[in-house]
């Protein structure tokens, strides 16, 4: 049983993030608290099937029209697969964060 609080992504992300090929995550404010040095047990959304644990590096909002290249490079995709993805998952484009992660377990 892990003593680090839970962190959710979706099934799709979960072998990029494994390869080290994810290494941020573009969040709501609902999931922007968290704080550099801290660690976050994975788990899928929604089998909650755990997969690793992470180390926050930063929290940062940015404006889904700041969203650029080397995000999308971050997040392993195009920038339109990038911007698409946001839509889908926050079709109201509320305030957003990028949260750097690195694997560690």
């Amino acid at each position: 049983m892990s003593t680090h609080p839970e962190f959710t992504f979706f099934s799709r992300f979960v072998a990029d993030i494994q390869a080290g090929r994810k290494t941020i995550t573009i969040r709501d404010e609902s999931e922007a608290n968290w704080q550099p040095g801290q660690r976050l047990a994975l788990f899928t959304n929604p089998e909650h099937q755990p997969f690793g644990t992470i180390e926050v590096l930063s929290v940062d909002a940015v404006a889904f029209d700041e969203l650029n290249e080397e995000h999308a490079r971050q997040e392993n995709m195009t920038l339109p697969e990038l911007k698409l993805v946001i839509r889908d998952i926050y079709p109201a484009l509320p305030p957003l964060y990028v949260i750097e992660f690195k694997l560690i377990a």
